[in-house]
């Protein structure tokens, strides 16, 4: 993976552990070479991981909407800024320049383009290997949601357990280097089964 998205607050956050980790996550892209692709922002913890890549000279990809942009969020001193038209374009354009992604602390911004990568694999869309930083356990109540989604029965467990989750960025990253696809014809086969068989 040369290439990695990025996802995270336009916020800080109240824990200074969140700020901390993004400074890891942009120190261990510099060490390994790793080019950024994120949000664009020169606020929150993206700013943090932009900024930290920039003053050690490496190359960093923002993407944002015309409508953030206007509204003077946008950084204007990476490496590359590209506008696209709207929240979903610039997903499209992640998925599209990235070997893989992380999410790391952040919002509704961040949990919709997680669920956004998620869906492409599961869907075989795209097969590119999906990682949380749990940093001081702040995706703890969405991965137990996940889990009780799975009990449930809404998501299936190799779906769940494909989400690489690690607190410590070189063990996720190492995880990542090995992530491997879920099948889709045996999924697909079942849920066609399971409708068959509702009461």
């Amino acid at each position: 993976m040369t290439t990695i998205c990025v996802f995270c607050g336009s916020s800080m956050g109240n824990n200074p552990l969140y700020q901390k980790a993004a400074k890891a996550v942009a120190n261990f892209f510099v060490e390994h070479n790793i080019r950024l692709v994120y949000g664009g922002a020169k606020v929150g913890l993206m700013n943090i991981l932009a900024d930290t890549l920039l003053e050690n000279n490496k190359e960093v990809i923002g993407i944002m909407p015309g409508l953030l942009v206007d509204k003077e969020v946008a950084h204007e001193g990476i490496t590359t800024l590209i506008q696209v038209d709207s929240m979903s374009e610039r997903k499209l354009k992640m998925v599209e320049m990235s070997d893989g992604f992380i999410a790391l602390p952040g919002g509704f911004g961040t949990f919709d383009e997680l669920s956004e990568v998620l869906i492409y694999n599961q869907l075989r869309v795209m097969d590119k290997p999906v990682g949380i930083l749990n940093t001081a356990g702040y995706f703890d109540k969405m991965l137990e949601f996940f889990d009780h989604s799975v009990k449930e029965g809404f998501v299936r467990a190799e779906h769940r357990n494909n989400l690489i989750v690690s607190e410590n960025i070189e063990t996720l990253f190492h995880l990542m280097q090995k992530y491997s696809p879920v099948t889709m014809g045996k999924w697909i086969e079942d849920i066609k089964t399971e409708a068959h068989q509702r009461s």
